[in-house]
């Protein structure tokens, strides 16, 4: 079902069936290159990838455009956002005719989809950390360490984190603590709404500071076996990291640097005390599989686990930089 276009967008009409990723340096992510051949082991060799790049808190009317491109066009089946996830649904709910629950619990949107003439807003973040936090921490990791978590960044993901662990049922699989550090009080505000309406145990605690080095301290507060995670962007969208050279993760803890690509200072600094603080550093590229994999599953209205999951782990394996 084709839908009238507003005169106030600017619609494309593709040639060719067309999936976007928006983002902030798209072209600079692996997926340009994996996507084709995914694509052709899926028997789908005729979809294109299209990088949409936006600012950081872009305008609104530069979220409403990509998504009307999406929304308008018969043959662009839809999106993986990254970065702009709350601040696009902030902009263009309405454009939406259908959000899954998880989107509506986060109040963000990384998935666009259609199905039946309806654009569909889909938040897969909690489906797709909550997968790659059970194979990095394994069953009762917060039993067997007494680890907290400490989260730098309370964006998407950092909502998406809090959500997985609210919603485990084992006591052992929730930390006790989760704290959260962001440099401005929205999207703390936001992440503390979301807390609120769910019934935990977890006891959250919601810092505004920007200054690196209150950062250090507050990880030094921090019990040993903690999982230390930077959702910032900084490292890939922007330079630096949440914390100094001199700040101390916590000893046999884990730390996440949720990117795979960029300058990734964070995953350096932590690097540099593997051995002295016997730490774990693990970086964005699992979390960069299942998220990519589960958005072009929703779009292209298919199933990728098990052997076929795999599959594509190995070509994109193949490619990774």
């Amino acid at each position: 079902m084709e839908r009238e276009i507003p005169s106030r967008y600017q619609v494309i009409t593709k040639q060719v069936p067309t999936f976007y990723f928006i983002g902030v340096t798209t072209k600079q992510s692996s997926i340009m290159k994996v996507f084709p051949l995914w694509m052709k082991e899926l028997g789908r060799p005729e979809i294109v990838i299209e990088g949409v790049d936006l600012q950081i808190h872009d305008t609104r009317e530069a979220y409403r455009q990509a998504v009307a491109q999406i929304k308008y066009d018969p043959l662009s089946l839809g999106a993986l956002v990254t970065t702009h996830k709350i601040d696009l649904l902030n902009a263009a709910r309405d454009m939406f005719d259908y959000l899954d629950p998880y989107a509506q619990i986060c109040g963000e949107v990384s998935c666009i989809s259609k199905r039946d003439g309806q654009l569909e807003g889909h938040a897969k973040d909690p489906i797709t950390a909550g997968m790659s936090l059970d194979t990095m921490l394994g069953k009762d990791y917060f039993a067997r360490t007494g680890g907290a978590v400490l989260c730098f960044g309370a964006g998407g993901s950092a909502v998406a984190i809090a959500l997985h662990f609210i919603n485990k049922k084992d006591p052992g699989d929730r930390p006790k603590r989760f704290v959260v550090v962001n440099r401005s009080t929205p999207r703390l505000d936001h992440l503390r709404e979301m807390v609120a309406k769910h019934d935990t145990d977890i006891a959250f605690e919601y810092v505004h500071n920007e200054d690196p080095r209150v950062n250090d301290a507050i990880m030094a507060t921090l019990p040993e076996g903690s999982l230390v995670i930077n959702a910032t962007g900084m490292g890939k969208d922007r330079p630096g990291s949440p914390i100094t050279d001199a700040g101390l993760f916590p000893r046999n803890g884990i730390a996440w640097e949720l990117n795979y690509r960029g300058s990734l200072e964070f995953m350096y600094q932590a690097l540099a005390q593997r051995e002295s603080r016997n730490l774990r550093v693990e970086d964005g590229w699992l979390y960069f599989l299942h998220g990519w994999t589960q958005v072009i599953a929703q779009v292209l209205h298919i199933s990728i686990e098990g052997a076929l999951f795999e599959r594509l782990a190995q070509i994109a394996e193949t490619v990774r930089k």
